[in-house]
């Protein structure tokens, strides 16, 4: 029987990265998927790309940059989606897709995804459908545990740290303020697995209705844990026992420098269309890049004994930001941008202190000044 993939996002990204993983691993025999992607709030009637998912022809990714210091370009028609739904338009068919054929769960649901409304997240017999991600999930997952307590395994691809930990505890709270009993819990701790992951791909364009172009690096880090496992055997998906090393690197080095030319782009008012290809083709700002991370980055990195992989990933960031297939776009990049300074250089100001930095890193705490954790910025 086929691994059926429920996939709660419908982005880019997800399409050129697990979507993508999983039609490779398709065309090489595997027996995976296919994957259902789910709208998760709004009508599909406003949305012309969860129809589209529904085409047997697939939708294409574009696969461009640089591999091995060779130029890659090339163009896949990705065909592991056999269906698009919206959680609103579909409810009915979702919850029997989900507890009768569902085998993995995949999320992207953004920066805030995983926020909830008391209030608005109610479910039970009346088949209200409630209103946040975790909740409907619950949802879900307690006609799963009532049709055939089937063990799952979830694979949030949230940029977040800890993500299986955050939603599932996320999930366990919005089922207990639904009154679910206790048999349904130890079930949900028993055989329901939620995978802490990192994902890493910059996807940086859209294709209309669906489809992306990319860029040829890829990464799915999955934690080894009871009850998890690989969806698919590919070169980009790696099950290892620790994250934090992979989190570091992508969420200082690579997140951390889009956030800083988001705030430079910001402030400095620059065209509303530029590109990080682009606003690096500025000598300044180029400089002031390779400044921040040899001044303020890498001793960090250094003080927490990881300062070759750093040295090494900040060579390579700097290859795939001036990749020029990509039109990364700094607006696309500024979205969310609070939060996003709270995780990238907050978090990682609070590491390198904790760890005796000998840097005092000026220009990221001049960043942090102004978007404190409260959320009052300056």
């Amino acid at each position: 029987m086929s691994s059926r993939i429920i996939q709660f996002g419908t982005s880019r990204f997800l399409q050129a990265h697990a979507a993508f993983f999983v039609h490779e691993a398709r065309q090489s025999g595997q027996d995976v998927g296919p994957i259902t992607v789910v709208q998760i709030s709004g009508s599909s009637s406003r949305s012309g790309r969860v129809g589209a998912f529904g085409n047997p022809e697939g939708y294409p990714v574009i696969i461009r940059g640089m591999s091995n210091g060779q130029p890659v370009d090339r163009s896949v028609r990705v065909t592991s989606v056999d269906r698009g739904m919206s959680a609103l338009d579909h409810w009915e068919e979702l919850s029997q897709l989900f507890a009768e054929d569902a085998e993995f769960i995949i999320s992207n649901t953004g920066e805030t995804g995983y926020r909830t409304w008391p209030d608005e997240d109610g479910f039970g017999e009346d088949g209200q459908i409630p209103r946040s991600f975790p909740a409907k999930l619950a949802a879900l997952l307690v006609k799963r545990w009532r049709a055939s307590a089937r063990p799952l395994l979830i694979l949030p691809c949230e940029l977040m740290t800890g993500n299986g930990r955050v939603l599932k505890q996320t999930v366990i709270d919005c089922a207990k303020q639904n009154g679910v009993t206790s048999d349904f819990l130890a079930w949900l701790g028993d055989h329901v697995a939620f995978a802490e992951t990192l994902v890493d791909r910059i996807v940086s364009e859209p294709i209309e209705p669906i489809g992306a172009v990319a860029e040829p690096y890829a990464l799915w880090a999955i934690r080894r844990a009871p009850g998890v496992r690989l969806p698919c055997i590919h070169e980009s998906i790696v099950l290892t026992e620790d994250l934090e090393p992979y989190e570091r690197l992508k969420l200082h080095i690579l997140n951390l420098g889009h956030t800083f030319l988001a705030e430079t782009w910001q402030r400095e008012g620059r065209p509303a269309d530029e590109t990080v290809r682009a606003i690096l083709a500025d000598a300044g700002i180029r400089a002031k890049l390779d400044t921040l991370y040899r001044n303020e980055v890498l001793p960090g990195f250094a003080a927490n004994g990881m300062g070759d992989e750093a040295a090494t990933y900040v060579t390579t960031t700097l290859d795939r930001f001036l990749n020029p297939f990509l039109d990364h776009r700094i607006a696309d990049i500024a979205q969310h941008h609070p939060e996003k300074v709270a995780r990238r250089i907050h978090a990682f100001l609070d590491w390198a202190e904790k760890a005796g930095s000998a840097s005092e890193a000026p220009v990221l705490r001049q960043i942090a000044a102004h978007y404190p954790l409260n959320g009052a910025a300056s």
